[in-house]
C-alpha cells in the first residue's frame, strides 16, 4: 500500500473489467501494426511525462511514497509481477522460473530464480557481470530489519513474523550492535544459488502479493549498499529494464535502458473489450522489451503547467489529468472532441485508493481516546461537506468514501454506509456543545473543555489542488467555529514529518499495491505507527481484529472481521476518509500500447513510440 499527493457499486466493475476506455484513436495510429517493422524500430525513442509530487529517493528499504516506488520498480526486480492488461489482476513469475511453492498453511514460501539475470554494470562489481542470485533477495529482505534504514514498510514483514528476524533485530538493538546480515535465521534461508525460502510464524494467504512490489522487495546488491551507505538512495543499481541516468532532485528523473537487461519479449494478453488497444497489443507481440530507449520524468506540481505540457505535445502521457481541467478535457467524462480529433487516447479508471485527512492520535489537542476527543474528531468529520469537495475541488472526479477500504480490493462493500459519509452540521455542532467545546471567552471561537485554546494546524502542499481543498477545510472549520491554520511544505518534507509524528493533521492518500483491503486496514494497525499508520492509532481491540483477518482465507468470515475493524476506525475517527478517486490518463497518438493497471508501476517497458506518427505531426 502506498501513499500518493467519492452508490460506488457501479464503478467497481470498471476495475475488474478492463480499466481502459480508449477514445478517439487517430487513423494514423490504426496503422501501427502494419508499419511496425519500420516505424516502431527507429531510435532513439524517449517517453516523456510528469509526476505531480516530488520523489524522495530510490532505495527499496527506505521509500514508501508512490512516486519513488514507481521509479524503483523500473530499476529493481521483484520475484513476481502483475500482468499488464489482465483484469482482474493476475500474478506471474518475474525473475522466477515458476510461481513460488506455498505450503498448505501458507507459512512456507519457496522461490527459485531464473539463471542468467544480471545487475546493471557498476564499478563495485570489478568489471565483471554480476548475476542475480537467491542471496540477493535474502539480503534485501533483511535490510528492512536493519534499524539503520528506518524501513517504513517493516510492519508488512513483522505482521507475518518471519521466524527469527524480529528477535535478531531486538537482540542487536539492545546490545547496540550493527545488524548482522550473516547471522542465520530460521525464517529466511538460501537453499542454493538460485533458491531461497521464507518461513512465517503467521500464515498469510496474501503475503505473496508483497513479492510483486519491486519498490519494497526488489533485489539490491550488497556490494552497492556497502559502497554508498546512507547515500544509497541516490545510487540505485538493479536488474530491471532501466538504470538511473540523471537525477535533479524534485525537478527531473531520467532513466535509460539497462544494457544488461535480459532478453524479454512482449507477450501480454490482449483485452477482449477494447478493440483499439487489442490491435496495439497484437502489433507489439514478440517485440523485445523495453521498446523505448529513455524515460524522462519531470516534477510538475502545479496542475496548469502539467496539463499544458501535455496539450502542447511536450509530454507523451499525462497520468491523472488534473481535476481543474476535467470539464475541458473530458466534459461529461467523455474525451473532448478537439482532443479526439487529434488522436488523443483516454483511459479512465477508478483508483484502488482512499484520500483522507488524518488526526495525530498522540497530539494533545486533536488526539486521544477519551469521549471528548473522539467527539471532537467526529464533529469535524460530520461538519465536512465531502460532496462539495467533490464538486468544487475535485471537479466530480471522485466518489464519497464510507470507510477506509477502497473499491477494487477484497473487503470493500459497495452497500456499506456509515457516519463517515455523512454531512450534518447541526449534529456536529451539538456534539461539540455536548462535550464542552464552546466559546468560553466570547470571542466567537470555541475553546477546549478546560478553557484552553482550541487551535488546529493542517499540513498541506503548495499546489492548486491542495489550495482548493484547504478552502473547503477552512469553510468547515469556520462553520464549526474552530480556529485552523495551514502549514505549507513540499511533499517529501511533510512525509518525513508525518512519519515522525510531528504533524497534527494532514490530507494524503493511500494506494493499494495489490487487490486486497489489508493495506487500508494497516492504516490503523498499532504495529505500523510512523509507517502506514500516520495517525499513530493504537487500540488493542483493533489490533486483534487486524491480526485475525490477516490469517483468514478470502471469504465471508474474513469479510466480516474486516468490516468490524473498519467500524472501529469509523467510531474512533483517527482518519476522516473523504473520497475514492476516479482518474483519467491520456496519451498522445504516437504512444502505442498504453493502458492503466493500478498494480503495475513500471508501465514504461510495455509501450512504444511510433516515430512515423511523430514525424507526420511535426514532433
Amino acid at each position: 500500500m502506498k501513499q500518493s499527493p467519492r452508490s460506488f457499486g457501479a464503478l467497481v466493475p470498471l476495475l475488474f473489467g478492463l480499466l481502459s476506455a480508449a477514445a478517439g484513436l487517430a487513423s494514423a495510429q490504426a496503422t501501427a501494426g502494419a508499419d511496425s517493422s519500420k516505424a516502431l524500430s527507429e531510435s532513439p525513442k524517449v517517453l516523456r511525462y510528469a509526476f505531480r509530487a516530488a520523489e524522495t529517493g530510490f532505495d527499496p528499504a527506505q521509500i514508501s511514497d508512490s512516486y519513488s516506488k514507481a521509479v524503483a520498480a523500473g530499476i529493481f526486480d521483484a520475484p513476481l509481477e502483475f500482468e499488464y492488461h489482465t483484469r482482474p489482476a493476475k500474478l506471474r513469475p518475474n525473475t522466477l522460473v515458476a510461481m513460488p511453492e506455498l505450503s498448505a498453511d501458507f507459512k512456507t514460501l519457496t522461490f527459485e530464480l531464473k539463471p542468467g539475470i544480471y545487475f546493471d554494470d557498476h564499478e563495485v562489481f570489478g568489471g565483471k557481470k554480476r548475476e542475480l542470485v537467491a542471496a540477493d533477495y535474502v539480503y534485501s529482505i533483511k535490510r528492512h530489519y536493519d534499524p539503520v534504514w528506518k524501513s517504513p514498510n517493516l510492519y508488512l514483514l513483522e505482521n507475518v513474523k518471519i521466524l527469527g528476524l524480529s528477535e535478531l533485530r531486538k537482540e542487536l538493538m539492545a546490545a547496540k550492535k550493527p545488524f548482522d546480515y550473516d547471522r542465520p535465521v530460521e525464517g529466511l534461508q538460501v537453499l542454493s544459488r538460485y533458491k531461497f525460502q521464507v518461513k512465517l510464524g503467521v500464515g498469510d494467504p496474501r503475503f505473496i502479493y508483497q513479492f510483486a512490489d519491486a519498490g519494497f522487495l526488489g533485489a539490491v546488491a550488497r556490494e552497492v549498499v556497502e559502497k554508498y551507505g546512507v547515500k544509497v538512495m541516490e545510487h540505485p543499481v538493479g536488474t530491471n529494464a532501466w538504470r538511473l541516468a540523471e537525477w535533479r532532485r524534485s525537478s527531473q528523473i531520467v532513466l535509460e535502458k539497462n544494457p544488461n537487461f535480459r532478453e524479454l519479449r512482449y507477450a501480454e494478453v490482449a483485452p477482449t473489450d477494447n478493440p483499439a488497444l487489442a490491435a496495439h497489443v497484437a502489433a507489439l507481440q514478440g517485440r523485445r522489451l523495453p521498446m523505448v530507449d529513455k524515460v524522462v520524468i519531470a516534477i510538475i506540481e502545479e496542475a496548469q503547467p502539467r496539463w499544458l505540457s501535455f496539450v502542447n505535445g511536450e509530454k507523451d502521457v499525462i497520468e491523472e489529468v488534473p481535476a481543474d481541467f476535467a470539464t475541458i478535457a473530458m466534459p461529461g467524462n467523455k474525451l473532448a472532441p478537439n482532443l479526439a480529433k487529434r488522436g488523443i487516447q483516454m483511459t479512465r479508471y477508478p483508483r484502488a485508493d482512499v484520500a483522507f485527512t488524518y488526526f495525530n492520535m498522540e497530539d494533545p489537542v486533536i488526539g486521544g481516546y477519551t469521549p471528548e476527543k473522539i467527539a471532537l474528531r467526529r464533529a469535524i468529520s460530520l461538519g465536512s461537506d465531502v460532496d462539495k469537495q467533490i464538486r468544487l475541488a475535485r471537479r466530480g472526479q471522485a466518489v464519497a468514501s464510507q470507510g477506509p477500504i477502497a473499491p477494487g480490493t477484497f473487503g470493500f462493500d459497495p452497500n456499506f454506509k456509515s457516519e463517515m459519509g455523512e454531512f450534518n452540521l447541526a449534529k456536529a455542532k451539538s456534539l461539540l456543545d455536548l462535550y464542552g467545546y464552546v466559546d468560553k471567552d466570547g470571542d466567537g471561537w470555541r475553546e477546549q473543555p478546560d478553557g484552553s485554546p482550541l487551535k488546529l494546524e493542517y499540513a498541506t502542499q503548495p499546489d492548486s489542488t491542495n489550495r482548493q481543498l484547504n478552502e473547503q477545510w477552512q469553510l468547515t472549520m469556520n462553520a464549526l467555529k474552530i480556529r485552523v491554520k495551514f502549514k505549507t511544505a513540499k511533499w517529501p518534507e511533510n512525509l518525513k514529518a508525518a512519519n515522525a509524528g510531528k504533524l497534527q493533521m494532514w490530507g494524503v492518500s493511500w494506494v493499494a499495491t495489490a487487490p486486497d483491503g489489508d493495506t487500508f486496514l494497516a492504516l490503523g494497525d498499532g504495529g505500523a505507527k510512523g509507517k502506514a499508520n500516520k495517525a499513530r492509532f493504537d487500540l488493542p481491540a483493533y489490533n486483534a481484529l487486524y491480526a485475525k483477518q490477516k490469517s483468514l482465507p478470502d471469504g465471508p468470515e474474513r469479510q466480516a472481521v474486516m468490516a468490524e475493524a473498519a467500524k472501529l476506525l469509523i467510531a474512533y475517527m483517527p482518519y476522516k476518509t473523504e473520497v475514492h478517486r476516479v482518474f483519467t490518463d491520456m496519451a498522445q497518438p504516437w504512444v502505442v500500447g498504453y493502458n492503466r493497471n493500478v498494480f503495475v508501476r513500471d508501465f514504461w517497458k510495455y509501450v512504444d513510440i511510433d516515430t512515423e506518427v511523430l514525424k507526420r505531426q511535426g514532433k
